[in-house]
This record gives C-alpha cells, sequence and structure tokens, in this order.
C-alpha cells in the first residue's frame, strides 16, 4: 500500500468513528401539562397572615375533605390553590372570625399526582409528583439507578391529547449538561432499560 492509499485510508477511518460518535439529541415529548388542582392524598400549606399559632400542614381526606382551625370541614378536591385561599378567605369573613384576613395555599406533596419509575432502578414503583419534578428527581426519589441500568436508554410515555408518546433518553447527556433535563406531568411512566453486556 503505497503512502497516499494508507493517508487515504486513516483519513476515511478517522471520518468514520467521527460519524458514528453519538450526538446528543434533544427529548422530543410534547410540554408537560401542569395540573395543579388539589386532590385525595395532596399535602398543602394553608397560612393566614397574623394567625401564628394555628396548624399550617393538611391533608385531603379520602372524602376530598379538609377541617380546618375556625371554618371547620370544606370540601377541596378539584380545587386549585388560590381558589382554596379563597374560599377559606370567604368563610373567614362570613363566620366574622376575621375581617380582611390575608391567605395563601402552596402545594407540598401531590400523592393524588403520580408517576411511575419502572425497570432498573433501586425502588421502582409509583412516586407522588411534586411541583416542578424532573426526569432526574424522579430517579433519584427512586433510589437511583441499579447495577445494570443502562443510563442511555431511558424511555419516558406520556399521555396527550388522547395519545400516548413516547421518548428515549440519554440521562448521562443530562448528567453532562449536553440536553436540558426533562419535566414530567402527572401519569409519565419512566422505564430504565437494562444494560447490553
Amino acid at each position: 500500500m503505497r503512502r497516499s492509499e494508507r493517508w487515504l485510508a486513516a483519513a476515511l477511518a478517522l471520518l468514520i468513528s467521527a460519524c458514528s460518535a453519538r450526538q446528543p439529541e434533544p427529548v422530543n415529548l410534547p410540554p408537560p401539562v401542569e395540573a395543579t388542582s388539589i386532590g385525595v392524598g395532596d399535602v398543602f400549606e394553608l397560612r393566614i397572615v397574623g394567625e401564628d399559632k394555628l396548624p399550617t400542614t393538611f391533608t385531603v381526606a379520602p372524602d376530598g375533605t379538609v377541617d380546618f382551625p375556625y371554618v371547620k370541614r370544606l370540601k377541596v378536591a378539584g380545587l386549585e390553590p388560590q381558589e382554596l385561599a379563597e374560599l377559606v378567605r370567604a368563610k373567614l369573613m362570613e363566620g366574622q372570625i376575621l375581617t380582611d384576613p390575608s391567605v395563601s395555599v402552596s402545594i407540598k406533596e401531590y400523592n393524588s399526582k403520580r408517576v411511575e419509575v419502572l425497570g432498573e432502578v433501586q425502588k421502582p414503583g409509583s412516586l407522588p409528583l411534586q411541583p416542578g419534578m424532573t426526569l432526574l428527581r424522579a430517579i433519584s426519589m427512586a433510589g437511583g439507578f441499579n447495577s445494570i441500568a443502562d443510563k442511555d436508554r431511558v424511555t419516558i410515555r406520556r399521555r396527550s391529547q388522547g395519545k400516548t408518546v413516547f421518548a428515549t433518553v440519554s440521562v448521562e447527556d443530562i448528567i453532562d449538561n449536553k440536553i436540558p433535563d426533562v419535566p414530567l406531568q402527572a401519569g409519565d411512566s419512566i422505564n430504565v432499560a437494562q444494560r447490553v453486556f
């Protein structure tokens, strides 16, 4: 083989290896639909300004109600956090307990809204959706990857407009900041594939 042929063969081999290097691919999923209404089992914080001695953390009962100080039991399932704050404020004024209360509600845990983490993680199963939850957070909450997990083949399934769509994600690319982390929505299913040995 002449020197020019060797040089051409080496250049071709280099080009082939460069082409075969995996390029990070952005995740092709519809954006998550945020479901913020309160449901059974959800945990939220309700604060009334100036009423520091009252309990602040509440869990929605199986019948969709919560027992509040001063206003007793209210049906809260299906309400948005802001709607609940307005309802409690109205009840406090209606009962002449406070004249112009300032009430705020923030969700701590969406136990009524869940994501599934399956496959090669330490603790597969169903997790409560937390506000702003991402793929990395869900995997972390499931105990992280086990020893045979393929971090480059993590599949997310999502219901969108009546159809199930899915995307395969490289978590290594997210960890290396090559692609952004994937925000999740209620009902998402994550499956971590097994590494091929």
